[in-house]
């Protein structure tokens, strides 16, 4: 697919259309849904665990195990744990963000998945993650491109440290040299927090998890990092008011019937299998906190209205 220019007053354009129309969409909260799985699926290839949106959506809805789980041996993460830091970049400030992540965390606790399946992963990376965000979220002196972009230069030199001392070893002989110590990749670590790097400078009205596609190797020039997160930005950007307007008139398609008693789960079911397709009969229960059976006939009721049999 072909780039757009890489001129910041394109992308911002670009940007500022997309924040004004998640402001006033109906589908705002779908749309932070659905970004929230993309982001973490660049995040995972960029990590060298590559999973696809539809592994994540097949997880969280109830229909497999954290993807790669059983197998791993050399990976350099889990899925689990990137899951967990992916999603923890949540915008606090932003209401509809936290109401977002909470429906996600009700389906899936990605908390409690990464300390069951990535407990390690937690204790190698959660410091450079933290440090990460310190760093990339501080206050910027003014909202650009170029800003952002010597603060991920900077950040990156911060965080390319070895992890320990390494090993120390003695020879039969005697003597002794230190190993030098396995260093891990910082890349995806910084690119988590460039959606929140982008509000904190300013550039954007929330945080934008599928703004996260950096390029996999941090060229030390400040001035074309910078070209290359407009580049970035004015593409997403551009597709996110593709997926916006889609979602908005899938929204427009739903039966207004659905809407007849005012109790009625319906709606809310059909908004929910917009953000996170394929819900299982027990995600549906425990989502919707209504019994097995009950989200059995609700599954069933939707199906009849939207003409899926």
């Amino acid at each position: 697919m072909r780039d757009f220019p890489t001129s910041s007053d394109h992308a911002l354009l670009l940007l500022g259309r997309l924040d004004g129309r998640l402001y006033n969409s109906p589908a705002a909260d779908i749309w932070l849904a659905r970004a929230r799985l993309k982001g973490a699926s660049v995040l995972s290839r960029f990590a060298g665990v590559p999973v696809s949106v539809t592994d994540l959506q097949d997880w969280i809805c109830g229909r497999t195990p954290p993807p790669r789980h059983n197998e791993g041996l050399n990976d350099p993460l889990s899925v689990a744990a990137l899951f967990h830091f992916a999603l923890s970049v949540s915008d606090s400030h932003d209401p509809v963000a936290r109401a977002t992540l909470k429906v996600s965390r009700t389906l899936l606790d990605d908390r409690k998945e990464a300390a069951l399946w990535a407990p390690e992963d937690l204790v190698r990376f959660g410091p450079a993650w933290r440090t990460a965000q310190m760093l990339l979220e501080a206050p910027y002196s003014a909202p650009s491109f170029l800003g952002i972009a010597q603060r991920l230069i900077d950040a990156r030199g911060s965080l390319d440290t070895p992890v320990g001392e390494g090993h120390l070893v003695t020879t039969a002989d005697g003597r002794q040299w230190r190993i030098d110590p396995r260093r891990f990749d910082v890349g995806w670590i910084l690119a988590c927090h460039l959606p929140g790097a982008m509000f904190a400078a300013g550039l954007s009205l929330r945080a934008l998890p599928a703004f996260v596609e950096l390029p996999r190797f941090l060229p030390d020039d400040a001035s074309l990092l910078a070209e290359q997160i407009a580049t970035m930005v004015a593409r997403e950007a551009n597709r996110g008011l593709a997926e916006l307007g889609r979602l908005e008139a899938k929204l427009a398609q739903l039966p207004t019937d659905a809407r007849v008693t005012r109790r009625s789960k319906a709606p809310l079911l059909m908004r929910l299998e917009l953000a996170y397709p394929g819900l299982s009969k027990v995600a549906v229960a425990h989502l919707l906190g209504i019994s097995h059976q009950g989200a059995t006939k609700l599954i069933a009721q939707v199906e009849r209205l939207t003409g899926r049999l």
